[in-house]
């Protein structure tokens, strides 16, 4: 059996409790919140080290498919497969898809680790050891998880009672406990038999699959023909869709774990946060002497104790304590970090509106396969955005019924197709597409492409694109 884990990573998720910054569309594991690289890229890093790790399996949604691309490419991390889940069906048939992917590509004798996208880590000696009992507890025939050694009775956790030791250094899982009430969750904690449920797991591949078999056949069923059924698409594998909508909306937890007289546990004390809210945010940041977590684009006079992060403006703030102030491009949230857990009470009301529906689903700013593009400003009739296309990328030949457009490259080179004329334009040149005129825009340089883009007609959504062709497959 080889020694090397398969690592599974979790990117699917759609939370929005870190609004403003979080939406729908674009979730915490791809954002920036403290440092230069996501949740999504530092989760990736913890499993770049060949000695220990293969190239790590991906399970996402098409949704989210180029920008996992994107930030592995950033990162120059190989990756074994991006599997795309067609509908959102839960734990238990997303890690069965994927071990039967590992399955495929390792054999049964497989050991796959789980990770969730999303989670902040310190990923140092203490950690690589629980990795290394987990490892070792999972060749023994264990399904294993780990349970993180709680600092305080939380009730945003499920909660793990440990059992017995075993040879490996982890422990057998008694039972597992839903989210406690707060009364509940001291009891949990002043007992020292109870760990938090990280959601983490090291998976010996071939037994997985027979308890899920053994436990949850729909699962097991379901996600098997969805394999079989993949279609390979440019760099990702997509789900058969009529397979996978036949499994059930389970957890794994629920599915097996709960089930299987064979789980374990390994107990770890490395920091872990799943970043669930802005006051855990704060707690995982490096403070200033007042006890402030101040962002680059952020300044505070006179304040303790607070979470200041901004996007894109300047945010200054003044004479405040124990506040979260947090700013994207086209919307502010202030709250008492203690009360940062109600900021989905704010997402649901605004998500009752159609006018301040876009606000919990979008950003301005947006990620294509070639690039991104923001939305700078927007009028009747008009909207002006910046695209910024990177190096051999092209958008694809594609026309508007409804619009024309006006290109201002702000740098690098772009090379141009208007009609059936192509050119190349340098800095401050522009260009004029009229309406319905078929154009094509390429970057043929080595250095990022920025351009401006004026549209102006009776219709501005993007469902009035009609794409002739397409390098990565879109209609």
């Amino acid at each position: 059996m080889s020694s090397k884990i398969v690592p599974v990573i979790m990117a699917g998720g759609k939370g929005t409790r870190l609004w403003p910054l979080s939406r729908s569309a674009a979730p915490k594991q791809f954002l920036q919140f403290l440092g230069e690289h996501s949740l999504f890229q530092k989760t990736l890093q913890r499993v770049a080290d060949p000695e220990w790790y293969t190239p790590a399996v991906i399970v996402t949604n098409a949704e989210f498919r180029f920008i996992v691309a994107e930030q592995a490419r950033a990162l120059e991390a190989p990756l074994s497969s991006i599997l795309l889940e067609p509908i959102a069906r839960n734990t238990a048939p997303a890690l069965a898809a994927a071990a039967f992917a590992v399955l495929r590509e390792y054999g049964e004798d497989a050991v796959m680790q789980v990770l969730a996208s999303d989670h902040e880590i310190d990923a140092g000696e203490h950690y690589f050891n629980c990795i290394r009992i987990a490892r070792e507890t999972a060749k023994s025939g264990k399904l294993v998880t780990f349970g993180i050694q709680p600092t305080e009775p939380a009730t945003g956790y499920g909660y793990i009672e440990t059992g017995d030791d075993l040879e490996t250094g982890a422990k057998t899982v008694a039972r597992f406990v839903e989210k406690p009430n707060r009364e509940r969750a001291e009891e949990l904690l002043a007992s020292g038999r109870y760990l938090w449920n990280s959601g983490m797991f090291m998976l010996p591949v071939g037994q997985f699959l027979a308890e899920l078999l053994r436990f949850a056949p729909a699962v097991h069923d379901a996600a098997q023909r969805a394999i079989q059924e993949t279609k390979h698409d440019l760099d990702f594998d997509r789900l058969d869709e009529a397979a996978f909508s036949q499994a059930p909306d389970i957890s794994v937890d629920y599915a097996v774990f709960e089930n299987t007289p064979d789980a374990a546990v390994v107990p770890s004390s490395f920091s872990w946060s799943d970043l669930g809210s802005w006051d855990s945010v704060w707690a995982i940041g490096e403070k200033d002497e007042q006890g402030n977590v101040v962002g680059e684009n952020a300044s505070v006079s006179n304040t303790r104790n607070s979470l200041v992060l901004s996007r894109d403006i300047h945010l200054a703030v003044h004479g405040l304590e124990d506040v979260a102030v947090i700013a994207s491009e086209d919307a502010v949230y202030v709250g008492h970090l203690k009360d940062s857990q109600d900021v989905g009470k704010i997402v649901k009301r605004l998500a009752l509106s159609a006018k301040t529906r876009p606000l919990t689903e979008t950003h301005p700013t947006s990620y294509r396969p070639w690039g991104d593009v923001s939305s700078v400003l927007s009028g009747e009739r008009f909207e002006v955005k910046r695209l910024h296309v990177r190096p051999g990328r092209k958008i694809s030949l594609q026309k508007h019924h409804h619009r024309s457009e006006h290109w201002i490259v702000v740098r690098g080179t772009a090379e141009i197709t208007v009609g059936g004329e192509t050119r190349l334009l340098h800095e401050n040149e522009s260009v004029y597409i009229p309406q319905g005129v078929v154009h094509r825009l390429t970057n043929p340089g080595k250095i990022p492409l920025e351009l401006i883009e004026v549209q102006t007609g009776s219709y501005l959504k993007d469902d009035d694109t009609v794409r002739l062709a397409d390098e990565f497959g879109r209609t």
